[in-house]
């Protein structure tokens, strides 16, 4: 079998008022170097990541046990904020095109990993705002609306809240209702939102501000710090990036988790710019700004 994780002896430091993880390793993935490369996502059992481009072209999936690697896309724009099912087993991405006036328009598409079945789950549009999978089904909001198509047999289903942004402004769609939210008040620019693995709380980067979470309705405003990146671990536990600039370029980044009582625990070191967490099933990864992909392994 060919060895897919070659082990570095990075340095794991922890700060803060608790331990809220274990690493056991943080390993680097052996994918084809290319400063272009970034992690787009980790499936949910934490046995594959997708790999795009800085600028989210195309989507390859690579194997963290077996090594091998098979391109799911090539499209324009696939590599933001593409899904995964929960069964790890269809991906969900979107499509960038332009018309011939220049008009830019994006789709959504899914792909099935045993099948190899593509579908557009909805056609070019203008005005995609969001896009969620809950359970079998693809829930995405279009021009206000939520769109629901099911991935592969059986009825469309969703019971869950959906999570959307247009013109950097945050929107809950739940039981055919939708409502805004500015938790810091108008005028901010809102970033990096998700909600939480119970959809009973939002995640969000406020810009210049920091990262923060509130419940569905902008209430019960936590502020988690200056971080960047955020991704949800648990219902109350959150992974993050603590990175600084020097105006062009990262000058250094490290991965933190936080909880909503305010501990932080830092789990990388200084010897790699860790930047773009994604969490899984007791693994996170990481990219750096030179094309890296990284593995922490927690016990």
């Amino acid at each position: 079998m060919r060895k897919v994780l070659s082990a570095l002896a990075l340095c794991v430091c922890f700060s803060g008022m608790a331990q809220l993880v274990n690493v056991a390793s943080i390993e680097k993935v052996n994918i084809p170097e290319s400063s272009a490369n970034k992690v787009a996502a980790i499936s949910p059992q934490g046995d594959y990541i997708l790999v795009t481009t800085d600028y989210n072209r195309g989507l390859t999936k690579h194997d963290l046990s077996t090594g091998a690697s098979q391109v799911i896309t090539q499209a324009q724009g696939a590599g933001f904020d593409a899904k995964i099912s929960s069964d790890g087993n269809t991906i969900v991405y979107r499509e960038k095109s332009a018309n011939k006036k220049h008009l830019q328009f994006t789709a959504v598409k899914s792909k099935n990993l045993t099948t190899g079945a593509e579908q557009q789950l909805v056609k070019p549009s203008r005005e995609i705002e969001g896009v969620a999978i809950d359970g079998n089904t693809a829930a995405i909001v279009n021009k206000g609306k939520l769109a629901k198509k099911a991935l592969g047999k059986g009825k469309a289903q969703v019971s869950a809240p959906v999570l959307s942004t247009k013109n950097y402004k945050m929107r809950i769609t739940r039981d055919g209702k939708s409502w805004e939210l500015a938790p810091k008040g108008n005028g901010y620019r809102y970033i990096w939102a998700s909600l939480s693995p119970d959809g009973t709380k939002v995640l969000f980067v406020c810009s210049g501000n920091g990262a923060y979470v509130c419940d569905l309705y902008g209430n019960n405003l936590t502020s988690l710090g200056n971080y960047r990146a955020p991704k949800w671990m648990s219902n109350n536990m959150v992974v993050a990036m603590d990175c600084r600039d020097n105006g062009e370029v990262f000058t250094s980044s490290e991965i933190v988790v936080l909880d909503l009582n305010g501990n932080k625990q830092v789990i990388t070191g200084d010897d790699v710019v860790a930047m773009y967490p994604l969490p899984a099933q007791g693994k996170i990864a990481f990219s750096t700004p030179t094309g890296e992909a990284y593995i922490i392994n927690l016990k």
